[in-house]
């Protein structure tokens, strides 16, 4: 893919989007997590909270990267997973938006 130039509005917006996006993951997250630690009834339990947190720390630390590089892509697989919509988009290129639209139905 040919390198995505940003402008630096469309930098602000996407940047704003990640931290919208990342803010409501942590939210969810740490709802889940409440919930699992009330049902916590032995060591066992723990130790799955425990894995549980480790995976989703590797996956939230991979899934938010804030390169320009890649943020077309990015932005994509949160909208496809729905912690972003495509109007928090408003304010990027048309053709950007176009092209994570197109990616997130991937």
């Amino acid at each position: 893919m040919n390198e995505i130039n940003w402008s630096e509005a469309e930098k602000t917006v996407a940047d704003e989007a990640l931290q919208k996006a990342y803010d409501r993951e942590i939210k969810t997250l740490m709802d889940e997590v409440r919930q699992k630690a009330v049902e916590i009834t032995d060591i066992d339990a723990i130790w799955r909270l425990h894995d549980f947190l480790s995976a989703k720390r590797h996956e939230i630390e991979g899934k938010y990267d804030g390169r320009y590089s890649v943020l077309i892509f990015v932005l994509a697989q949160l909208l496809k997973e729905k912690w972003l919509t495509l109007e928090e988009l408003q304010g990027l290129e048309t053709d950007k938006r176009a092209k994570i639209a197109a990616l997130a139905r991937m």
